[in-house]
Order: structure tokens, then sequence, then C-alpha cells
């Protein structure tokens, strides 16, 4: 410093102080604007949902209201009312929360700061907590949307880029071939194959997580030499046999898929569902359709029996009977055909994780992301990126006839006798089918999964023999956390207790000569 800026002792002088001071309130000014802009744009990427979702329910009302019942009605629009308040409190408590936990994380770092401004120290003062404010908001204001754009060159298969060969096409789907990430790396060509079926709503590119990082589900069978295909669902929007597609057309498409397969390779197919691709896959293997084609099964974090689950059944049943309608989720495309609106089910998944994806819980969860890194190491990761890319750009509209045979999954639950509440092909299902066929079966659950519950994704095992391998975390964490080889429950590993991840279950298939 020079003698302008010292005082008679070394310490720092009045100009000094000042600059620092206009340095402070000027970051503060800043990191407000920005801290209420970010709040505000997850406000709005929770209220457009909401908007739509309050359009589509109003033309439904509008529709149904001159044949109701006057008394009835008034009963179900005060259920109605009630569960939208109880919502609301739920919404403004874990708000309240968010805020204060900051609050409380921060609140430190600010008493320290005044500390050292008013002894003039020069360091870790106001200024410098100011400029701490002003970055973490900007952060989550603008550096956050553009690691999403970033991350979104990574993220997925990208099959538009020929990586991954066209194996086969239905009207309906798309068969892809997985590539390894190593293109030294050649699939064993009589290896046991694998279909994986991708959930609907949420799409495949989930399970191509962040392939160069090694972490993606479906390249961790692909790089242990199985060859492994994906099925792809056409776009929905531009492709009218997708709006109309039955559970009948997908039990035929995967027919004639894992026909090709078989062929290609010279042996039966492992059959492999995530999510709400598991219930299809399992529906599909009980209509008898993939008898000889079909000799082993594999299920992921998949809703098996809804009506156990904590969260989605429960927020049906709070709902009055009249307002558990598909028809109140449902919009007309420009073909004409109605389709289920797949942002209004991804706004529901939000309603009834309120406590967390509220705006005010969900911004502050992420400032708090930011402010509990250490400030020369706070910066964005690839995998929050690409979770929350994921989240924000996958929803799909769905095919009808293919909702309703989940949404009765989660309003009926399977009969004492292993019955499932749906029919495929105007037959039956029953889970002791799979046990008739000498299938083997590996359930894979995650044990604070809060979207499918280990109950909901454990169903089966009251009426077969599965083989059961219980992962830590939640919902797509064997897709990202343990899709990496070198993770500590990797897929290809057996684990400590004797349980197989996926992988291990496909190579010990192989090795056994299955198929």
């Amino acid at each position: 410093m020079t003698d302008e800026t010292k005082d008679g002792a070394g310490g720092t002088t009045f100009g000094a102080l000042q600059e620092r001071g206009l340095a402070a309130a000027a970051d503060f000014l800043l990191a407000g604007q920005e801290y209420w802009a970010g709040l505000q744009r997850y406000l709005d990427d929770f209220m457009v949902p909401f908007a739509n979702a309050a359009g589509i329910w109003m033309q439904e009302e509008v529709r149904r209201l001159p044949n109701a019942d006057p008394q009835q009605l008034a009963i179900d629009y005060t259920r109605l009312l009630a569960m939208n308040l109880d919502i609301l409190l739920r919404a403004m408590t874990a708000g309240t929360a968010a805020v204060n936990g900051y609050l409380a994380h921060e609140a430190p770092l600010a008493e320290r700061a005044l500390r050292n401004s008013a002894g003039g120290a020069g360091h870790d003062d106001l200024a410098d907590f100011a400029a701490r404010q002003e970055r973490l908001a900007r952060m989550v204001l603008r550096d956050f949307p553009a690691a999403l754009d970033a991350v979104a060159a990574e993220y997925g298969f990208h099959f538009e880029q020929g990586r991954h060969p066209l194996f086969a096409e239905s009207d309906r789907f798309l068969l892809y071939r997985v590539t390894p990430t190593d293109p030294k790396l050649t699939p064993r060509p009589n290896g046991k194959p694998l279909i994986i079926v991708p959930p609907y709503v949420l799409g495949s590119n989930i399970l191509a997580f962040l392939p160069a990082e090694k972490r993606s589900y479906a390249h961790a069978f692909a790089d242990q030499g199985i060859p492994t295909y994906i099925r792809v669902m056409k776009p929905i929007h531009d492709t009218p046999a997708v709006q109309l597609m039955t559970p009948e057309d997908d039990a035929r498409d995967t027919r004639v898929f894992c026909e090709k397969v078989k062929a290609e390779h010279g042996r039966a197919v492992t059959l492999n569902g995530y999510c709400q691709g598991g219930f299809s896959a399992v529906c599909n293997i009980l209509t008898g359709e993939l008898d000889g084609l079909v000799d082993a099964l594999l299920t992921c974090v998949s809703p098996m029996d809804g009506t156990k689950s904590h969260g989605l059944a429960g927020f049906l049943r709070a709902l009055p009977p009249r307002f558990n309608d598909l028809a109140y989720g449902t919009k007309r495309l420009p073909s004409g055909n109605y389709v289920a609106d797949g942002t209004l089910m991804g706004w529901v998944y939000k309603l009834k994780s309120i406590e967390a994806e509220s705006p005010v819980a969900a911004f502050h969860r992420d400032l708090s992301m930011f402010a509990g890194m250490p400030d020369d190491r706070a910066k964005i990761g690839k995998s929050a990126a690409a979770i929350t890319y994921w989240l924000r750009n996958e929803r799909t509209d769905l095919p009808l006839p293919i909702t309703r045979m989940s949404f009765a999954s989660y309003n009926e639950p399977v009969r004492p006798d292993g019955t499932l509440p749906v029919r495929v092909l105007d037959r039956e299902l029953n889970f002791k089918r799979i046990t008739a066929k000498g299938i083997p079966w590996l359930i894979c659950y995650g044990e604070k999964d809060d979207l499918v519950e280990p109950e909901t994704a454990l169903a089966p095992t009251a009426y077969v023999p599965a083989e059961v391998t219980a992962f830590p975390r939640g919902h797509v964490a064997i897709a990202t956390s343990w899709s990496h080889p070198e993770s500590a429950h990797a897929l290809h590993l057996r684990h400590p207790d004797g349980r197989r991840g996926p992988v291990r279950f496909q190579l010990d298939l192989d090795a056994a000569g299955g198929g």
C-alpha cells in the first residue's frame, strides 16, 4: 500500500476502507438482482407446466360440468381445495426450511466479515462476503444453465452421429446396437445378446448418461463385450403409429426385434427393462409372445405394483375419484390423435415431492450446493449438469393406451394369485408364468428410491423366486453413479453379500451357455 492507504500504525486508511465499502455495496446490489432473477426462473419452470395443466383441466371440466351432480361436485371441489392447500403448506414449509438452511450456513461467514471490516483487516471482510454472494447467485442464474448447454454434447447416445448402428426398425421403434466406448473393443459375435427397454416418459438417454466418463448403463454391458441393443421409441409428434400405439403393438414389435437379434447371435435374448420399461418387458414376456426368444429377464427400479407406492399412488389416492382420470392429462395433437401430456406428468411428480421440488426449495438447494464448496473449487460438475439437463429436457408425451396400462397398475393392485390388473392381447398376465417358463429374473432396486420405492419394485417376489440386488441411493444411481466400472457398486461386480449387479448377471448367463 502507498502512504495514502496506510495509517500511522500500518493499518488500512479510510480511503481504502471506503473503496472496499463501495465494492461491497456494488456486489450486494448485483447479488440481490441475480438472486431474485434466479428465483423467478425457478418459479417460471414450475408455473409454466402448472398453466398447461390448468388449461387441460379446465377444458375437461367444461366438458363434464353440464352432467355433473351439484352435491357431489361441491364435495369433490372441497376435497380438491383441501389437497391444494396441503400442497401449498408443504411447499411453504419446505421453502422456509431451505432459506433458513442457506442463511444458517452463511451467517457465520457474514459475522466474520463484519468483524474484519470493523477492524480494517482488508480481507475476509464485507467486500469479500458480498463478492461471494454475487458469485453464488451468478452460478445458479447464469453458469448453471450454461453448463447444461455445454454438457448436452456429452450426455446421451446421439444416434444422429452414427456411433451406434441401426439394427432393426418397426413403425414405432428403432433398435440400435450399442457400440463400446473403446473403439478397439468388439462385442463377442456369439455372446448372449441383451435388449434394453428404456422408460417411455423419460427416454433412453439417461441410460447413456456420460459415456466418455465411463458412466453409462448401456455401455457398462457393451464394454464387457456383451452384444447390447437398445429399443428407442420414434418421436411421437412426428409418428402417428406411435401416437396410437397399444401394449399389443409393443409386444409384437419386441417379438420381431428379439427374432432378429436371436438370429444374429444364435442365442436367446436377455430382456432388460429400466423403470417403466421393466414393466413393459415383464408384460410382454407374460403374454407368451416371446416364448423361445427370451430366456432371461432383468428389471431395474421398475414399478411392478404401483399401488405399493407411497408417493405417486398415495398422491392419486388423495385425489377425489372425479379427478383421478387420465382425461385430465390428455391433449390433442395437430394430427387429431390424443396423447398423454408428458410435461404434465412430470409436473405431477413434482407435486408429489413438493418438499424438494417447490421453486423456493429447489433454488436454495442449488444455491446451497455451490455454497458448500470451497471457494477455490466451486464449479459445476458434469454429473450435476447432466442430471439437471435430463430432468429439464427429456420429457415426452405418451400414447394413451400405454399410459392407461401404467395408470391401471398404480390404481389396481396385483391380485393375490399374482395376476396383474392389465391384459395384453386379451390374455391374463400372471407373474408366476416367469417361474413356469424357467426364466431367471434379477430385480435391481434403489434403497432410497423415492420415485419407484423398493416395495413397488419388489412386488413380484411375493409370487416368484426372483433374485434381488439392492443398490444404494435413488432412482437413477444404477445408471449414473454405479455404472462406472471403478465405483463401489459397479454393475459387473458381485457384491460382498453375494448378490450380483446386472452386468455380472448377464456375464454369468453368457459363461453358463444360456440361450
